[in-house]
């Protein structure tokens, strides 16, 4: 008598790297850096430690590697935005807008997850994300300094400041029409600064 046993039947299942990635991003994204241990992200792969480092590295080297996907996947479009044929003060307002959209469009993940990156307490995974940051900042920089050179400074500082607090408020629970509030009322100002 033979018996048909699945070719499948203990055999593990087959690691793929995107999806844990993207899995991991999640985590990272709802619980922050220093939150998840190895042991939690491994977990929620359904892979063991060995597989682990093999794939990542480490888990700073996992983080970086959710950054970039971050950077396609989750982060505001500022190019989009900010080339537009539009009024700088319109599109820099609508920079805010989307930053108060994404940061609150997930409560079990809110926020910026560069930004709050950039807090972690691993060095490694902190200078990654910071490295994120400071391109943003500097792109931000650039389009303003485009046409007001003079300004450059000081408003890309009240849009960047402007963009963590939203999503510290956001982290906090601050509701999507709070900080769309606060985004307009910024909006605003920027209006006064740039009149076009």
């Amino acid at each position: 008598m033979t018996t048909n046993i699945s070719s499948t039947r203990g055999r593990p299942r087959r690691f793929n790297p995107g999806e844990a990635v993207a899995t991991a991003q999640r985590l990272f994204h709802e619980k922050g850096y220093d939150a998840l241990s190895v042991a939690d992200l491994t977990k929620a792969m359904g892979i063991n430690p060995p597989s682990f480092y093999a794939a990542f590295g480490s888990k700073a080297g996992l983080y970086a590697r959710i950054l970039d996907r971050y950077a396609v996947t989750g982060a505001i479009p500022l190019a989009d935005i900010l080339d537009a044929q539009r009024p700088l003060a319109e599109s820099l307002a609508e920079v805010l807008m989307e930053a108060a959209r994404r940061y609150a469009s997930d409560a079990g993940a809110s926020g910026c997850m560069v930004l709050e990156g950039t807090r972690c307490n691993d060095p490694e995974a902190r200078d990654a994300a910071t490295g994120f940051h400071i391109a943003a900042q500097d792109f931000i920089r650039q389009r303003i300094a485009e046409r007001y050179p003079q300004q450059a400074d000081r408003l890309a500082d009240f849009v960047c400041t402007t963009m963590a607090g939203l999503s510290a408020s956001a982290r906090h629970g601050h509701s999507l029409e709070r900080l769309l509030a606060t985004a307009q009322l910024a909006g605003a100002a920027l209006s006064q600064a740039l009149p076009d």
